[in-house]
């Protein structure tokens, strides 16, 4: 899944946080919505507790927009499923018979949900694929452009092992959920800049993103391929780095090779300015969330030209073809912009994260 244009400018590590949305795309006003008026209510449905960004960040800036967008008449109605597929399912089903304007749905599975959003789009309730390309007939999609993060990661870590990077070098590729598209999306990217220049020695589809999963696979990378013949790891995202540093902490390693990341946790920021954590990948959440609250109002209340507007790109799932969408880019995260980017847009506090046990290190970074 690529975009048909993209707007970028950017170096090998970062792309501009600025949108790329754009008018003039065709849409038919007979595939619109009935219009409402502001006392709408959006159905909100997050995949999963193990990484913080969705209940921290993604719900209450989607709650605080929609009501803004709606003079404070609109409300959402929120549930997460904990990475059980089934509990989304049922969560669906409910807000389908409590009969919601509109649902913003994060797949735990793109699959399995297919049947429910063909249940939402018979009972005439929208449907907007949030941050996970879901299957079915939805209406549009809202993400990050992940083949994009991952070939940011995949950059990140070949320029962190410089001049010591040949065929022979061994690395272990941690991806994401099997259930997860994005999982995919983030591999393919990764594998584009990774292939050719090094030997990938152990590869896992990490099962629902779990730190605990991520450690255990770690360690039996550890005991094949050797602690020590161990030069990088790809991690896809923060919160599995954080269960493979435990793994090679474990296996007495004191000096931790580079490792990715993506999401830009608390703890992977902390850990990126100690040295533990080479980089993450940084992604408005805020820029995220909000255009997708835009997306979701424009579309109840028959905005055609706003939902167009927001809705520039074109994407495929399995299930179906050219659907509107929203990629948002990102930025690669290391020591040296931590504050231009989840400083000064407002994600943590500079308390928050230079805390008085990591002064030295936050000072050496120029925090």
């Amino acid at each position: 899944m690529r975009r048909i244009a993209i707007c970028v400018a950017a170096s090998s590590m970062a792309l501009s946080l600025s949108a790329c949305g754009a008018l003039g795309v065709t849409g038919d006003s007979a595939d619109a919505s009935p219009t409402k008026g502001n006392d709408i209510t959006v159905g909100l449905l997050l995949p999963e507790k193990a990484n913080t960004r969705y209940d921290k960040f993604d719900h209450p800036i989607i709650a605080k927009k929609v009501t803004e967008l709606t003079d404070k008449q609109g409300k959402v109605v929120y549930a997460n499923a904990d990475a059980d597929a089934s509990e989304q399912s049922r969560q669906m089903q409910k807000m389908i018979s409590d009969q919601v304007d509109v649902i913003l749905l994060d797949a735990v599975d793109s699959n399995a949900i297919a049947s429910d959003v063909q249940k939402a789009k018979d009972a005439g309730i929208p449907v907007i694929a949030y941050d996970r390309l879901a299957e079915g007939p939805i209406d549009a999609y809202i993400s990050f452009d992940n083949e994009l993060v991952g070939e940011v990661q995949g950059r990140s870590l070949l320029e962190a092992l410089g001049g010591d990077v040949d065929t022979s070098t061994k690395i272990v590729m941690m991806n994401g959920s099997p259930t997860d598209p994005n999982a995919k999306q983030f591999k393919a990217g990764a594998l584009s800049e990774l292939n050719g220049q090094l030997t990938i020695a152990k590869s896992f589809d990490t099962k629902d993103w779990k730190p605990e999963n991520a450690q255990a696979n770690m360690v039996e990378a550890i005991n094949e391929i050797g602690v020590n013949n161990i030069a990088a790891v790809y991690s896809a995202n923060d919160g599995m780095a954080g269960g493979i540093i435990k793994a090679l902490e474990a296996a007495g390693v004191t000096e931790l090779p580079p490792i990715t990341g993506q999401d830009a946790e608390l703890d992977a920021v902390q850990r990126i300015i100690t040295g533990e954590q080479y980089m993450s990948v940084y992604k408005s959440y805020i820029e995220e969330a909000e255009a997708a609250a835009e997306m979701a109002v424009a579309k109840v209340q028959g905005k055609n030209l706003k939902f167009d507007s927001l809705t520039a790109d074109r994407v495929d799932s399995p299930t179906d073809k050219d659907i509107p969408a929203q990629l948002v880019p990102v930025v690669a995260l290391t020591a040296e912009n931590i504050r231009e980017t989840v400083i000064n847009d407002g994600i943590y506090k500079l308390s928050e994260i230079c805390t008085p046990k990591l002064k030295e290190e936050c000072n050496a970074a120029g925090l």
